[in-house]
């Protein structure tokens, strides 16, 4: 079995500062994930609900160690938000994004490959390690702990 989040994950949300993107990245810090930034071009040097807000991801992942990213942009910028995030190193990002124009994702894809990482390793639309990490839109009610014998 593979753990994709977990204690060690440290989260930045690009996005954050919109509706969804605030509302799910306080869900979730409360689930217990580790949120250490958030990225919005032109709002970078703030804060919003303690977090630290960023204009680029390489800046959060440089200031925080930032290892994982959770996108909330729309499908227009969306992208270039994934290339961005593996540009910065993030080891896992997942897009929340709907409507991501199929051209786009090839191109997303032809990229990752071509820099020897596949896209299909690397993107996924959420993440949870029940009782530990969230990152996506995953309902908490939906997974729990397994307790083991």
């Amino acid at each position: 079995m593979s753990v994709l989040v977990g204690a060690e994950t440290k989260l930045v949300v690009q996005g954050m500062t919109g509706r969804e993107g605030t509302f799910h990245t306080l869900r979730n810090r409360t689930y217990g994930t580790q949120v250490v930034a958030g990225v919005t071009p032109g709002e970078g040097r703030c804060e919003r609900r303690g977090i630290p807000v960023f204009d680029t991801v390489i800046d959060a992942v440089r200031e925080t160690g930032a290892n994982t990213s959770m996108i909330f942009v729309p499908p227009r910028f969306a992208a270039e938000a994934i290339l961005e995030a593996a540009d910065a190193g993030v080891d896992l990002i997942v897009c929340i994004t709907e409507g991501i124009p199929v051209r786009d994702m090839a191109n997303v894809h032809s990229y990752l490959k071509g820099v020897g990482r596949r896209s299909s390793d690397r993107i996924v639309p959420g993440v949870i390690s029940p009782g530990v990490a969230n990152v996506g839109i995953i309902p908490r009610r939906s997974a729990r702990p397994v307790e083991w014998a």
